[in-house]
């Protein structure tokens, strides 16, 4: 019997091998499988994931080899939590072609190249190549799984559906794109009847396909540009099409029954396709004025409506979610008030990673707090290839000065000469110069509109060194 076949079931169908759905898997299916396997976890990474798959992988017997293209000592945060794991083989700053051949399965990080030697290896040598989330979804039978993507908005919209769902009595977990979260070691502690809410970005998702699974509940927020230094290969319109195609298998293998909602900004293409789920768009003007939101500008509105609407779908009131949104103060690193000093308020937006971000930031903080050229920007960051003809239209419309960051991307940053730009080389200096400039009653808005490659190890060390640095200011 073949790896797959003993995870997965028997007797692989002519369309792919992992196309077979299992009518019952026990629990403690993954233990038993992963005992003793030559297992290659390729990434470990620094954001926690990866740690705690390594973990649950160890603990059920796996023979491990850690391989990560990050050297040993960038890596030692992650790996000295691994210590007491004896057996565990690093192999570090490189991959080696036999640990992906002569492995049983492959264990793969979001974010891989699409043309890995490596991953093409170990599939050349019929060695399954899978994703964490991936697994967890086809293990985590009598569990009602909720997915959520979109270029923007999926780890608000993910979070409030689990406050709604907690709201309304329901045991849930939050699992996928979380920052420390190893969805694969939830295996161990979800039981039938939970409800598990996966943030699902596009690099996840292409496990799901590989898998030919979606999840029962799916949202899909809205879909722009991004990635696309990832999807490389041809036209921008091909590297859009690769894109939203990994997107797309949040609902590519939902039945008849199932549910997928999407933002008004995708539903018309979406309502183009052939969904065999329940299509139902999630429109803002559902969400009654009255409801008390403390969450900022019109992109959280479409947020939430897209939480409430699959609530609604799940048969949830709407007292109970009106609660759970009057309650829901947001995410960190995603619009956050951090601090107002000596009148100037301070917000961190370090998860704002493409343009659009940036712009629903912008208009937020214009249209909800009427600070019209109130606002000092800071941005700049690594290149991902993304037009910027919006956002360079946008900013002199609500920003008085704006202060770059060092980045490849923020080169391309030609902002009107009429606005007051400066350009600074660290993050400290950038709001030293904020904090120079402002004066009661303005806003200092951190909000990158790029990726955080080069100064910083992710968007959330970019976000923690921000906190830090305002933390610092003096109380008076």
């Amino acid at each position: 019997m073949s790896v797959h076949e003993c995870i997965f079931g028997p007797s692989a169908p002519a369309d792919g091998p992992f196309s077979v759905m299992i009518a019952s898997v026990g629990f403690n299916i993954a233990k038993k499988f992963f005992n003793g396997k030559k297992v290659t976890l390729m990434g470990l990474g620094l954001l926690g994931r990866g740690v705690g798959d390594a973990i649950f992988l160890a603990k059920c017997g796996a023979r491990l080899t850690i391989t990560d293209l990050k050297n040993t000592e960038s890596l030692s945060p992650s790996s000295k939590k691994l210590k007491k794991f004896k057996g565990i083989k690093f192999v570090l700053g490189k991959h080696r072609i036999g640990d992906f051949k002569n492995a049983d399965v492959v264990i793969k990080a979001a974010g891989v190249p699409l043309d890995s030697p490596f991953v093409e290896a170990a599939k050349k040598s019929d060695v399954p190549v899978l994703m964490s989330s991936a697994i967890f979804a086809k293990l985590a039978k009598g569990m009602t799984i909720v997915g959520v993507t979109g270029t923007r908005g999926k780890t608000t919209t993910s979070h409030l559906i689990c406050e709604i769902l907690r709201a309304s009595g329901k045991r849930v977990w939050l699992g996928g794109n979380i920052f420390g979260v190893s969805t694969l070691s939830l295996i161990d502690r979800v039981r039938p009847g939970d409800f598990v809410v996966l943030e699902l970005d596009s690099w996840q998702l292409q496990g799901f396909g590989d898998l030919k699974i979606s999840p029962q509940f799916s949202v899909f927020t809205n879909f722009y540009d991004d990635h696309l230094n990832y999807y490389n290969r041809g036209s921008v319109t091909a590297r859009r099409s690769a894109y939203f195609a990994d997107k797309a298998n949040i609902f590519k293998y939902q039945r008849m029954g199932d549910k997928l909602i999407a933002g008004e900004q995708v539903f018309d293409r979406l309502k183009k396709l052939s969904v065999k789920s329940s299509l139902i768009c999630a429109r803002p003007s559902k969400i009654p004025v009255s409801w008390r939101i403390k969450l900022l500008g019109k992109h959280n509105r479409q947020n939430i409506a897209c939480a409430a609407t699959l609530a609604r779908a799940l048969d949830i009131s709407d007292d109970v979610i009106k609660t759970a949104v009057e309650n829901f103060t947001g995410v960190s690193g995603r619009l956050e008030l951090t601090r107002v000093w000596r009148g100037i308020s301070i917000f961190n937006d370090t998860t704002a990673t493409t343009p659009e971000a940036t712009i629903a930031a912008l208009r937020a903080l214009n249209f909800e707090s009427k600070n019209f050229k109130k606002i000092i920007l800071i941005c700049g960051g690594a290149d991902k290839g993304l037009n910027l003809k919006e956002l360079l239209a946008e900013i002199p419309k609500y920003v008085k000065t704006a202060i770059l960051l060092q980045g490849s991307g923020t080169e391309r940053l030609v902002l009107d000469r009429k606005l007051p730009i400066i350009k600074k080389n660290t993050l400290a200096e950038c709001l030293a110069e904020a904090i120079k400039i402002a004066e009661s009653g303005d806003v200092i808005l951190f909000s990158p509109a790029f990726a955080s490659f080069g100064l910083f190890k992710n968007e959330y060390d970019r976000g923690d060194q921000f906190m830090k640095l305002v933390k610092k200011l003096p109380k008076y």
